[in-house]
C-alpha cells in the first residue's frame, strides 16, 4: 500500500493520519487533494460500519486506490443508543453542535446520574480494490453531564465526562483528548494491522 486516500474533507484529521502513516511510508491524500470535486456520499447506512464502507468503497472503485473512511458518533444507553448514527443531525439536518446537545440534555431531564452512562464510537473502514473492507473499532465510555462544561473539542465533548477523567472531554487539553479518544483507540487496533500486513 504505497498511497492511501482519507475519504474526509477535514484538515485536522487528515493530518492526524498523514502522521501515523508516515512512519510506514505510505502517501496519504484527501478528498481536497483530488482533482475532481466528490459529492459528499449519503449516509444511509444503519450502523457505523455500514457508513464508513459505503464511503470508503465508494471512492476506492472511483479511483482503484485504497481508501480509509470513518463514521462515528455518540451513544447513550438510557436512550437506546442514540443519537448513535445521526449524532452530528441529531436535532436538525443544519449539523448544529449547541443544538444538538440542547436536544440530548432536554431527553435526559430527570435522568439520574448513574443511568446516563453513554460512549463515542469510532469506526475506521479501510476498503482495498479486490479485497474485503477491514474495520477497527475504537470507543471511549463515560457519562452525560447535566450541564456544558469547557472551551476545548467539538461536537459533545462540553456534556461527555469520560471515565476516570473527572473533568469532561471539553475540559481537556488537546493532548489528553487524544490519549483517551475514540478516533485514537481505533487508530491504535488500525496500526496494529498495519503492522502485520
Amino acid at each position: 500500500m504505497e498511497t492511501l486516500i482519507i475519504a474526509t474533507k477535514n484538515r485536522g484529521k487528515v493530518e492526524d493520519f498523514r502522521n501515523l502513516f508516515s512512519k510506514y511510508n505510505i502517501s496519504i491524500k484527501s478528498l481536497l487533494d483530488l482533482e475532481e470535486n466528490i459529492p459528499d456520499i449519503e449516509e444511509t447506512g444503519e450502523t457505523f460500519e455500514e457508513n464508513a464502507a459505503l464511503k470508503a468503497e465508494t471512492i476506492a472503485k472511483r479511483f482503484s486506490l485504497p481508501v480509509l473512511a470513518d463514521d462515528s458518533g455518540l451513544e447513550v444507553d438510557a436512550l437506546d443508543g442514540r443519537p448513535g448514527i445521526y449524532s452530528a443531525r441529531f436535532a436538525g439536518l443544519e449539523k448544529s453542535d449547541q443544538a444538538n446537545i440542547d436536544k440530548l440534555l432536554k431527553e435526559l431531564e430527570g435522568i439520574p446520574e448513574e443511568k446516563r452512562a453513554a460512549r463515542f464510537v469510532c469506526v475506521l473502514a479501510v476498503a482495498r480494490p479486490g479485497k474485503t473492507t477491514i474495520f477497527k473499532r475504537g470507543t471511549c465510555e463515560g457519562r452525560i453531564a447535566e450541564k456544558p462544561k469547557g472551551k476545548n473539542g467539538f461536537g459533545y465533548d462540553p456534556v461527555f465526562y469520560p471515565d476516570g477523567m473527572g473533568k469532561t472531554m471539553a475540559e481537556l487539553s488537546p493532548e489528553e483528548k487524544n490519549q483517551i479518544s475514540h478516533r485514537k483507540r481505533a487508530i491504535v487496533q488500525l496500526e496494529e494491522w498495519l503492522q502485520d500486513i
